[in-house]
Protein backbone atom coordinates (compact mmCIF):
# COMPACT_ATOMS: atom_id res chain seq x y z
CA UNK A 1 0.00 0.00 0.00
CA UNK A 2 1.10 3.80 -0.52
CA UNK A 3 0.28 6.18 1.81
CA UNK A 4 -1.18 9.94 -0.43
CA UNK A 5 -3.09 12.71 -0.43
CA UNK A 6 -6.64 13.34 -2.20
CA UNK A 7 -5.76 16.63 -4.41
CA UNK A 8 -9.02 16.31 -6.40
CA UNK A 9 -11.77 14.57 -8.49
CA UNK A 10 -12.01 13.31 -11.68
CA UNK A 11 -15.25 13.27 -14.02
CA UNK A 12 -15.68 11.15 -17.13
CA UNK A 13 -18.77 10.56 -18.23
CA UNK A 14 -18.27 8.64 -21.02
CA UNK A 15 -16.41 4.74 -19.59
CA UNK A 16 -16.07 1.56 -19.83
CA UNK A 17 -19.38 -0.32 -18.79
CA UNK A 18 -17.51 -1.99 -15.89
CA UNK A 19 -16.53 1.73 -14.17
CA UNK A 20 -19.81 3.06 -13.93
CA UNK A 21 -20.51 3.54 -10.53
CA UNK A 22 -17.34 4.40 -9.51
CA UNK A 23 -15.89 7.36 -7.73
CA UNK A 24 -12.00 8.02 -9.30
CA UNK A 25 -9.93 10.63 -7.09
CA UNK A 26 -6.53 12.10 -8.20
CA UNK A 27 -4.26 11.06 -5.50
CA UNK A 28 -0.41 12.31 -5.05
CA UNK A 29 2.55 10.03 -2.82
CA UNK A 30 3.12 11.60 0.52
CA UNK A 31 6.93 11.25 1.89
CA UNK A 32 6.73 9.69 5.04
CA UNK A 33 9.54 11.32 6.88
CA UNK A 34 7.92 14.92 6.48
CA UNK A 35 3.81 14.24 5.12
CA UNK A 36 4.62 16.19 2.26
CA UNK A 37 3.10 15.83 -1.06
CA UNK A 38 5.57 14.05 -3.72
CA UNK A 39 5.81 14.32 -7.29
CA UNK A 40 3.73 12.12 -9.27
CA UNK A 41 0.50 10.81 -8.50
CA UNK A 42 -2.76 8.40 -9.87
CA UNK A 43 -6.35 8.22 -10.58
CA UNK A 44 -7.95 5.98 -7.77
CA UNK A 45 -10.65 3.98 -7.53
CA UNK A 46 -12.76 5.28 -3.76
CA UNK A 47 -13.83 2.48 -2.37
CA UNK A 48 -13.91 3.85 0.81
CA UNK A 49 -15.97 7.41 0.84
CA UNK A 50 -12.66 9.45 0.67
CA UNK A 51 -13.17 13.04 0.32
CA UNK A 52 -10.50 16.02 -1.22
CA UNK A 53 -7.82 16.77 1.11
CA UNK A 54 -7.94 13.83 2.72
CA UNK A 55 -4.94 11.21 3.47
CA UNK A 56 -5.69 7.60 2.31
CA UNK A 57 -3.82 4.55 1.76
CA UNK A 58 -4.13 3.01 -1.55
CA UNK A 59 -2.86 -0.04 -3.66
CA UNK A 60 -2.00 -0.17 -7.56
CA UNK A 61 -1.47 -3.09 -10.23
CA UNK A 62 -3.23 -6.24 -9.27
CA UNK A 63 -3.81 -5.43 -5.64
CA UNK A 64 -6.41 -2.73 -6.30
CA UNK A 65 -8.76 -5.29 -8.05
CA UNK A 66 -8.65 -6.84 -4.41
CA UNK A 67 -11.65 -4.73 -3.04
CA UNK A 68 -15.17 -5.93 -2.95
CA UNK A 69 -16.13 -2.96 -5.50
CA UNK A 70 -13.42 -3.38 -7.80
CA UNK A 71 -13.02 -7.14 -7.88
CA UNK A 72 -12.48 -8.19 -11.91
CA UNK A 73 -12.97 -4.85 -12.98
CA UNK A 74 -10.55 -2.38 -15.16
CA UNK A 75 -8.51 -0.62 -12.60
CA UNK A 76 -5.10 0.16 -11.60
CA UNK A 77 -5.20 2.23 -8.30
CA UNK A 78 -8.25 1.94 -5.51
CA UNK A 79 -7.89 3.92 -2.51
CA UNK A 80 -8.34 1.09 0.65
CA UNK A 81 -8.59 3.43 3.72
CA UNK A 82 -8.88 6.77 4.85
CA UNK A 83 -5.74 7.48 7.65
CA UNK A 84 -6.38 9.02 11.06
CA UNK A 85 -2.95 9.30 12.13
CA UNK A 86 0.65 8.80 10.92
CA UNK A 87 3.22 8.63 13.10
CA UNK A 88 6.94 7.87 12.00
CA UNK A 89 10.01 7.51 15.02
CA UNK A 90 7.46 8.69 17.88
CA UNK A 91 6.74 11.74 16.25
CA UNK A 92 3.32 12.42 14.65
CA UNK A 93 3.32 13.71 10.65
CA UNK A 94 -0.53 13.76 10.43
CA UNK A 95 -3.76 13.33 12.69
CA UNK A 96 -7.03 14.15 11.24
Amino acid sequence: MIIGKVLGTVVASQKEEELRGLTFLAVAPLDLATGEVKAGGVVAVDAVGAGVGEVVLYASGSSARQTRITQNRPVDATIMAIVDTLEVGGQVIFRK
